[in-house]
C-alpha cells in the first residue's frame, strides 16, 4: 500500500509540474496554433471540378517542371500535397499503389494525443514527449474541425478494478484535459460501478470499482486520406495513384552540387514510363522510407524500424455504439483499444518487430492474443469466439531513428524531417493525428532547402477537407426526403462523402420498389450501394481492391461479405472502365488474393483445417444423417446442384449461382468444388468450439433434414387417422 501511495504522490507531483509546463507552453511554445485568416483563404483558388485520373496523368506527362514532387500517397504525403498547393506551389504527387493503401488505412481509427505518452512525459519530466502530446492534441482539434463528416468525438472508458487506482487514473486523465486546454474535445468524468455497467453492459462487473471516461476523436482513416488527396487535387495539385517511382533524377545546380530534380516513373495501370521534373522531391513513403533514400544514396544507413500492429473486427454487439474501452495494462504491458466503428467493433493493436512488405498479413497468434485480452474485460454472457472475427489486418508502423542526430540507436518518438546532401527531403515517423503538422514542417524545410518561392505561408490549420463545407449532422434527412434513399444508406453517404453525398446519390440506380426508390445495395448486410462504385472511379479507384478496401471499407468490416459482393462490384467497374472479360477475371482474382492474405481469410481457413473433430458419437450420427439427406444420389459428397435443390425445396428459389458458390466455399477447405463428409464434420466441430460463428451450409443441411422428416411423418398419417370426427 505504501508503494502505491508513493506512486500516486509522484503522479500528483508530476501533474503539478505538468501544469506549470503547460502554462509555459501556452505562452511561449513553438507549437502555437495557426488560425486560417478569412481574407487569406479567399485568395486561394480552388478548382470547381475534380480532374479525371487521365487528366492528372496527362498533367504529370506534360514535361513542365513542378515546384514539388511528393512520393507517397498516405496521410503524410497527401498532407504535404495539400500544404504545398495551398501555399501556391506547383505540386505533383505519385503513389505506387492506391491512396492510403499502406499504414494509413490500417490504423486504430483514433485521433488522439496519447494518454500514455503524457503519463511518461510527466513521470519522466520529458519536455520533448510533453510537446509531442500537446501538438497532437492541437491537431486532434484541427482534424475534428476540418472534416466533421469523417470524424467524431468518441468517449473511451477506462475501467478500474482497484480502489487506489481511481484517483491515480482520474488525476492522469484530468492532466490530459488540461494539456489540451481550449482545444479539449469534452471534459473527462468519473463513473460509479453502476453507471459504468449501464453505459457499457458488456463489461465484467465483478470487482469493478468504477470507471473514468475521457474523450478522443475517431475517423474513417482511408476515406480521410482520400479526402485530403481530393482536396489537394481540387486546389490544383496533380496527384495520381498506381504510379511508381523507378529512379530519382539528379542534376548539378549553380554551385556544382548534384541535387534531385525529379523522378522516372511508371504507370502500373497503362505500363507507360516517363519522367517528372521538379525543383524539390519529398520522400513520404512511410515504411518504405529507406528504399527511396537508397535510390538517392545507396550507402545510407537504414533508419526505419518497422513494427507490426494487428487489429481485428468483431460484430457490433461486442460494444455499445457510442462508447470505447481502453485496456491500459495488458498481460505483456501493451495497450489495447476496444472501439465501435461503422457498426462493428475494432480491437487492437499488437506491437511486434516485422519486415517491410507491401502485403502485411495478420497471424493467428496475434489474433488470439487480442481475443484473450478482450475476454478478461467482458462479462460471462459475452462468449468471445474466434468465429466472430469478421476481418483482421496488419499495419506497419514506421518507427525511425533520427539521421539528424549522431546516435542512430535511439528511436524518435516524434516525426523527423531530414534533408540529404542532394536535397531529397524525407519525412518519417509520427502518427496519423499529426499528419498536418508533419506536412507543415516538411514544407517549411523543403522551401528552405530548395529555395522555393511560395505565395503564402501554411494555411491548412482549419482548412475544410473534401465534403466538409456544406455538411450538417442532419443532412441525411434531405437525402431521404428528396431522393428516396433508405435512412441507413443516407446516413452512411452523409458521413462518408459529406456534401458530396448528393452527387453520389444522383448516380444511384432505381430499385424498382415502392421504397427505397433508389440505391441498390451491394450486400444486404451493409449500406453500400451501386452508385458508390461508379463514384469511386471518379475518386481515382482503378482496381477492385481500391474499391472494396479504401472506397467502401467493406473488406475491413467483413471479409466474407466483401468476397460475396466482389462479383457485383467487378461488373460495375468493368462497365465503367471498359474492362474486357479477361481483365474482369484478373481483377477478381487479384482482389480475392488480397482478401485471402491481407484481410484475414487465410488465417481463418488455415485455422478451420487444423481444428480437431471433437464431436460426440450422437453428434456424428446426427450430422451424417443430415449430410446423407442432402447427398440424395449417395455420391459421397455434396455439390452445387445438391445445395440448390435443397434450398429450392425449402422455398428459396431466388438464390443466385454466385450465392451458391459462396455457400460452398465456406466449407470446401480442399477447394475441389465439393463437400466431403469429413469437411462437414470438421466445420460442425469448429462451430461447436466457437472457431466459427455460423454457416449457411449447416443451416441448409438442418433445414433439409427437418423437411424430410416432416415429409416422412405426413406419409405415415392414414386417411382414417386424419380427422373428421363422429
Amino acid at each position: 500500500m505504501a508503494s502505491r501511495l508513493r506512486r500516486f504522490g509522484v503522479t500528483a507531483a508530476g501533474v503539478a509540474i505538468g501544469a506549470a509546463l503547460s502554462t509555459y507552453a501556452l505562452k511561449s511554445s513553438d507549437i502555437s496554433p495557426h488560425h486560417v485568416q478569412m481574407e487569406e483563404m479567399q485568395r486561394i483558388r480552388r478548382k470547381r471540378t475534380l480532374p479525371s485520373r487521365a487528366e492528372q496523368v496527362k498533367s504529370l506527362q506534360s514535361g513542365e517542371e513542378f515546384d514539388v514532387l511528393i512520393i507517397g500517397g498516405g496521410a503524410t504525403g497527401a498532407g504535404c500535397a495539400l500544404d504545398a498547393v495551398t501555399r501556391g506551389l506547383k505540386t505533383a504527387l505519385v503513389e505506387a499503389d492506391d491512396f492510403a493503401s499502406g499504414t494509413s488505412s490500417k490504423s486504430t481509427k483514433l485521433i488522439h494525443g496519447g494518454v500514455r505518452y503524457l503519463q511518461k512525459a510527466i513521470l519522466g519530466l520529458d519536455i520533448e514527449q510533453y510537446r509531442m502530446v500537446k501538438e497532437a492534441l492541437h491537431e486532434r482539434a484541427s482534424m475534428l474541425r476540418s472534416a466533421p463528416h469523417l470524424t467524431r468525438p468518441l468517449p473511451i472508458m477506462l475501467p478500474v478494478y482497484t480502489w487506489w487506482q481511481i484517483p491515480y487514473f482520474w488525476v492522469g486523465i484530468k492532466a490530459y484535459d488540461f494539456v489540451a486546454g481550449d482545444r479539449n474535445v469534452k471534459s473527462s468524468y468519473y463513473l460509479s460501478r453502476e453507471d459504468a455497467l449501464e453505459l457499457f453492459p458488456m463489461l465484467r462487473g465483478d470487482k469493478l470499482r468504477g470507471a473514468i471516461v475521457y474523450y478522443d476523436g475517431q475517423q474513417d482513416d482511408a476515406r480521410m486520406c482520400l479526402a485530403i488527396s481530393l482536396t489537394a487535387a481540387r486546389h490544383g495539385a496533380s496527384i495520381t495513384n498506381h504510379v511508381e517511382v523507378l529512379e530519382l533524377l539528379k542534376k548539378k545546380n549553380e554551385t556544382g552540387k548534384e541535387v534531385c530534380c525529379g523522378a522516372k516513373v511508371r504507370d502500373n495501370i497503362s505500363k507507360k514510363e516517363w519522367t517528372i521534373k521538379a525543383k524539390c522531391v519529398i520522400n513520404a513513403t512511410g515504411p518504405f522510407t529507406d528504399s527511396i533514400r537508397k535510390m538517392d544514396n545507396p550507402t545510407v544507413k537504414s533508419i526505419c524500424c518497422p513494427s507490426s500492429g494487428v487489429h481485428i473486427v468483431l460484430p457490433g454487439f461486442y460494444s455499445p455504439p457510442q462508447m470505447g474501452l481502453l485496456d491500459p495494462d495488458t498481460s505483456d504491458g501493451r495497450v489495447i483499444f476496444f472501439l465501435p466503428w461503422l457498426n462493428g467493433t475494432i480491437a487492437g493493436t499488437t506491437d511486434a518487430p516485422c519486415d517491410v512488405t507491401h502485403n502485411p498479413s495478420p497471424s493467428e497468434d496475434e489474433i488470439q492474443f487480442i481475443l484473450s485480452e478482450i475476454k478478461s474485460y467482458l462479462n460471462k454472457d459475452v462468449d468471445v469466439r474466434r468465429g466472430d472475427v469478421l476481418s483482421a489486418w496488419s499495419g506497419i508502423r514506421p518507427l525511425v531513428s533520427d539521421p539528424n542526430k549522431g546516435d542512430t540507436q535511439s528511436l524518435a518518438r516524434n516525426h523527423i524531417v531530414h534533408v540529404s546532401d542532394s536535397n531529397l527531403v524525407t519525412i518519417a515517423g509520427g502518427k496519423w493525428t499529426t499528419y498536418r503538422a508533419m506536412a507543415e514542417h516538411t514544407m517549411d524545410a523543403a522551401i528552405k532547402a530548395c529555395n522555393l518561392e511560395p505565395e503564402r505561408g501554411c494555411v491548412t490549420d482549419g482548412l475544410w477537407i473534401e465534403g466538409a463545407q456544406g455538411w450538417t449532422p442532419t443532412m441525411y434527412i434531405r437525402l431521404v426526403q428528396d431522393l428516396g434513399l433508405e435512412v441507413e444508406v443516407a446516413k452512411h453517404l452523409a458521413i462518408s462523402y459529406g456534401d458530396r453525398a448528393f452527387a453520389v446519390a444522383k448516380m444511384a440506380a432505381l430499385t424498382g420498389k415502392r421504397w427505397p426508390i433508389i440505391g441498390k445495395k451491394l450486400h444486404p448486410e451493409f449500406p453500400y450501394i451501386d452508385a458508390e462504385v461508379r463514384y469511386g472511379i471518379r475518386e481515382y479507384a482503378c482496381t477492385c481492391v481500391d474499391m472494396v478496401a479504401r472506397r467502401l471499407r467493406l473488406s475491413f468490416l467483413n471479409v466474407q461479405a466483401a468476397s460475396e459482393a466482389l462479383p457485383h462490384i467487378a461488373d460495375i467497374m468493368a462497365e465503367e472502365l471498359k474492362w474486357s472479360k479477361e481483365e474482369r477475371e484478373k481483377q477478381i482474382k487479384a482482389c480475392e488474393h488480397f482478401l485471402h492474405t491481407q484481410m484475414g481469410q487465410q488465417v481463418n481457413r488455415q485455422l478451420k483445417e487444423k481444428i480437431p473433430v471433437n464431436l460426440s458419437k450422437e453428434e456424428v450420427d446426427l450430422y451424417k444423417k443430415r449430410f446423407d439427406t442432402i447427398d440424395k444420389d449417395k455420391k459421397g459428397y455434396v455439390s452445387i446442384p445438391d445445395i440448390k435443390r435443397a434450398m429450392r425445396a425449402y422455398g428459396d428459389a431466388e438464390v443466385s449461382g454466385e450465392e451458391l458458390h459462396d455457400i460452398l466455399r465456406e466449407i470446401d477447405t480442399n477447394m475441389n468444388g465439393q463437400v466431403e463428409l469429413e469437411e462437414y464434420l470438421q466445420m460442425m466441430s469448429a462451430i461447436k468450439s466457437g472457431y466459427i460463428s455460423h454457416s449457411r451450409f449447416a443451416a441448409v443441411a438442418e433445414q433439409e433434414e427437418i423437411r424430410k422428416e416432416q415429409e416422412r411423418l405426413r406419409k405415415q398419417i392414414t386417411v382414417d387417422r386424419s380427422g373428421g370426427g363422429l
